[in-house]
């Protein structure tokens, strides 16, 4: 008996980025990995500022905190430097198929992105509508117009999607970064750049 063997179509292969990232901020941490090994820029989550309480020491080596709090309001998710440009920005993720709600951004984020654009740096919020697994770049200048509205007494809840399509800049899901944030800063620099003062 002889056995043939069987032609096979051969298969192509698809790239699935879907599942890659398990969290926005785990993508941007890992594009930012990939910044600071090649050179692009030194951009770091900060870390938040907790109280330790209480600390159980079951053995030596096996510290752990049972009880902690934490010490001031966190200002914004990430910082570093870029080409001699300092960069502030927090990270957002919204499940609504229409905007991403005020909600999310508290007083103290947006004095403090306030205080860096009035400094000369670059603020943002990177936005991921999980709906549609986009991400986009919110400059900080249109992030405090809806919020400076939102202010008044029948101001917005939200910022609609659409002012995303048209106001932000998307970023393409990649491998290597996974988020080439940087990327689009770079090609819309002067837009990052203006300081309202």
């Amino acid at each position: 008996m002889i056995n043939y063997p069987i032609k096979r179509k051969a298969q192509q292969k698809v790239t699935n980025y879907a599942n890659l990232g398990m969290t926005l901020e785990s993508d941007i941490e890992s594009s930012n990995l990939y910044y600071l090994n090649a050179g692009i820029a030194v951009i770091h989550k900060k870390p938040t500022p907790i109280q330790v309480v209480s600390v159980s020491y079951p053995a030596r080596n096996k510290a752990k905190i049972t009880e902690a709090y934490y010490k001031t309001p966190s200002t914004t998710d990430f910082n570093g430097i870029y080409q001699g440009l300092y960069i502030d920005f927090d990270a957002k993720e919204t499940n609504s198929k229409t905007s991403m709600p005020l909600k999310n951004v508290h007083d103290h984020q947006i004095s403090h992105l306030k205080g860096v654009v009035k400094q000369g740096g670059i603020a943002f919020l990177i936005v991921h509508f999980k709906a549609y697994n986009e991400y986009f770049i919110l400059p900080a200048s249109v992030l405090f117009s809806f919020w400076d509205n939102k202010e008044e007494e029948k101001g917005r809840k939200s910022i609609p999607y659409e002012a995303f399509k048209s106001e932000a800049y998307q970023i393409p899901f990649g491998y290597q970064p996974r988020l080439d944030y940087l990327k689009i800063i770079a090609q819309n620099l002067n837009a990052f750049l203006k300081n309202p003062r």
